[in-house]
């Protein structure tokens, strides 16, 4: 039962210490998923050219909610593929703007939540990750 609840995977980035591959549990896992996809840009990995949303180009274009309507399309349809049978496709709700409220404070970083349930626990889990410059913050 516990291996349902919460499976090993391996960590990311990959990393291997005294003990062989680092590993993750099952939230930190999902969030690994979330950043990779953040990150990756459409056409960086070869045999899956439509994996990523490209959200570092998007951090140095004006702050706007026209940009972050293509930011949340690209993140929901990558996020649906990749997180499929760890969280509950209806459940995904992404929001993305310039402050941790979408209020609209012109501070730099763009912020993006991702909130969603566990499909496996029926737990429900939230995800803010701030972008500065093209980088995690």
């Amino acid at each position: 039962m516990q291996r349902l609840i919460d499976p090993k995977y391996i960590a990311f980035p990959f990393r291997v210490g005294d003990e062989g591959a680092a590993i993750s549990r099952r939230e930190a896992h999902i969030k690994e998923l979330i950043e990779q996809v953040l990150l990756t840009n459409p056409n960086e990995r070869v045999f899956r050219l439509d994996f990523g949303a490209g959200v570092r180009r998007m951090v140095f274009e004006p702050n706007s909610a026209s940009l972050w309507d293509i930011a949340k399309q690209r993140l929901i349809a990558n996020l649906t593929e990749v997180l499929q049978g760890e969280v509950d496709p209806s459940s995904l709700d992404v929001s993305v703007g310039d402050d941790e409220e979408n209020q609209g404070a012109d501070n730099g970083i763009l912020y993006i939540r991702v909130a969603y349930r566990l499909a496996t626990i029926n737990r429900e889990e939230t995800v803010l990750i701030p972008m500065q410059g093209g980088l995690l913050g």
